[in-house]
């Protein structure tokens, strides 16, 4: 592969990309890229990602200032997943935690909270 075009993206021109803390391999978030928010991720060092909600690229931390500096970007053997292994400033959930993984099922009592958050998501991205 030596084309950004040599990627696997879904019908609606996307991958999904593993963001992974590169020092101790937690894996932060899940999310999706098209091939400009993979080119400005590789161009600029910083995550970009394509939200499938709002239709639009966003770069992460750009509200929040929990930036992703980018250490390396890897395809898996299909080509049709990113591993995208980065330093994380802050938190990587929106929900203030420092992986978008908090929650784990216990059985017994269903999903428990792991953690606490690190930042109040409602002073964050508060409504202008």
């Amino acid at each position: 592969m030596n084309s950004l075009d040599e990627l696997k993206y879904d019908k609606d021109g996307l991958v999904p990309a593993i963001v992974q803390e590169s020092k101790t391999g937690e894996v932060l978030m899940l999310a999706y890229m098209n091939r400009e928010a993979l080119a400005l991720t590789l161009r600029t060092g910083t995550t970009h990602f394509y939200s499938r909600s709002r239709k639009k690229l966003w770069r992460k931390g750009e509200v929040s200032g929990n930036t992703q500096t980018v250490d390396e970007v890897l395809a898996d053997c299909d080509g049709d997943t990113l591993l995208i292994r980065v330093r994380q400033k802050g938190a990587a959930c929106h929900e203030g935690y420092r992986t978008c993984f908090f929650r784990k099922y216990d059985g017994a009592s269903g999903w428990k909270v792991l953690g606490t958050p690190v930042f109040d998501p409602k002073e964050v991205y508060k409504k202008k």
